[in-house]
């Protein structure tokens, strides 16, 4: 992405270096506060919450509770399904 931004707009690798840093690391916070990100026709991401459940050492065996979490979670818009899937014919 670095290359391709230093190669089309003609921009130095370390400008498009800070662009690309930049972008992801508003991703990164806007996911920390729990708001979506979505880009029309590529993707989305949203936080998920799951709930505590009980699950099992691996190691052990022994029953343990497993705390509540949210992770990211990526949707890909049907658009980008599509080229993929086409690209792959």
């Amino acid at each position: 992405l670095i290359q391709a931004l230093h190669e089309e707009i003609d921009i130095t690798q370390k400008e498009a270096d800070e662009i690309v840093r930049l972008f992801f690391d508003s991703m990164a916070d806007t996911l920390a506060m729990e708001d979506r990100v979505e880009i029309r026709g590529l993707w989305s991401f949203y936080v998920k919450q799951y709930d505590s459940y009980k699950g099992r050492n691996p190691k052990t065996g022994k029953k343990i509770v497993i705390k509540p979490k949210k992770l990211p979670y990526f949707k890909c818009s049907r658009a980008l399904k599509d080229r993929v899937d086409d690209f792959a014919d």
